[in-house]
């Protein structure tokens, strides 16, 4: 059901579509402070347009029912995924005439809200993530990989899918349980303190990632953060008394054509940003990651177990996208400005 209103404020369309459905979520934060119920499309001014990470910020300026000026603060990718669409510090400008589609909080109160699309003067229309579709085939470069090695995608379908998983499906214990309850996302969101997310939470981030192979390791650096995960396949076995780190310490062995791994040592995490989650330290994900028969995508299964917060094991799956012709552009993390997003 689609319920639509147009008002007329001091010269300035004011469009709200009322989607009783649900919309497609991304970013690293999903739908949680934006309500995806709801689409506004409202015409304005561009009155700043802030060019940073891990967010960019568009700030424009409507009228509201009694004609006086609002600012929306309306929140969208990072740097490199609007790079890839297009964008650059310099595609808006103060005094631009735009409309703009997004989802506000549900915090009525705030003019806060994350970019769907923008519309400029010219017809054309600008959103984050054109370079980036919902599904594997849409992403699909025509390449083929020799090996599991090379740049990679995650669509956004994998990252609804393993960020959808909620406590229901990851059958928390009641210590568990009780920990998520007291969760208070604004202050204890890992995003909103620069925490870069261990897997299998790191498989679904929707940037890109990058494989290589060594002669006794593999890496995997993660655009967002610049989150390197040093995975060990010279036949060591893991420390008993090492660091807790925030991607633990991984072994791998070649294996059935694929990459088997095993990750131990992991320190303290909200496993899901949104929900709260716990995730203990006594914690062992393991994953296997192997090429697709058309060799252009790389297939992942996951296996999470945790004695601390878990009722039983927690299983997923989730696939990159070879995208050899895309360069990592590295996400650091502004602290002001991930604090700004998470309401802090």
């Amino acid at each position: 059901m689609i319920v639509a209103e147009w008002r007329r404020t001091g010269g300035l369309a004011f469009i709200a579509l009322f989607l009783f459905a649900a919309a497609p979520s991304w970013g690293h934060h999903s739908g949680s402070v934006f309500n995806t119920d709801v689409v506004l499309a409202v015409e304005g001014t561009i009155s700043r347009f802030r060019w940073g990470n891990p967010h960019v910020y568009i700030y424009m300026t409507t009228g509201n029912e009694s004609g006086e000026p609002v600012e929306w603060e309306i929140e969208t990718d990072a740097t490199p995924i609007l790079a890839r669409s297009g964008w650059s510090a310099d595609t808006l400008q103060p005094g631009d005439p735009v409309v703009v589609r997004f989802n506000p909080v549900h915090d009525t109160r705030r003019s806060h809200a994350r970019l769907l699309s923008l519309t400029r003067e010219d017809g054309s229309v600008w959103s984050a993530r054109s370079s980036f579709a919902g599904t594997t085939s849409d992403l699909g470069s025509g390449a083929t990989a020799d090996d599991i090695s090379g740049v990679w995608a995650t669509p956004l379908s994998t990252n609804r899918h393993i960020w959808g998983l909620r406590d229901t499906d990851r059958r928390l214990n009641e210590r568990g349980a009780a920990l998520q309850a007291a969760y208070d996302i604004a202050t204890e969101s890992p995003a909103g303190h620069c925490i870069a997310y261990p897997s299998p939470g790191f498989l679904a981030v929707p940037y890109l990632n990058e494989i290589e192979i060594f002669e006794d390791r593999v890496t995997i650096t993660g655009e967002l953060y610049n989150t390197v995960r040093t995975i060990y396949t010279d036949g060591r076995e893991p420390p008993e008394d090492g660091e807790l780190t925030n991607q633990g310490h991984s072994i791998g062995r070649w294996e059935n054509g694929g990459l088997f791994v095993e990750t131990t040592l992991l320190e303290f995490h909200r496993s899901s940003m949104i929900d709260g989650s716990p995730a203990g330290t006594q914690r062992r994900v393991t994953e296997w990651f192997r090429l697709s028969e058309d060799r252009t995508r790389l297939l992942i299964d996951f296996r999470v177990e945790d004695p601390e917060y878990l009722a039983e094991t927690f299983t997923g799956t989730g696939e990159w996208v070879y995208m050899p012709h895309l360069e990592l552009i590295g996400i650091d993390c502004d602290p002001e400005v991930s604090r700004r997003a998470w309401g802090h």
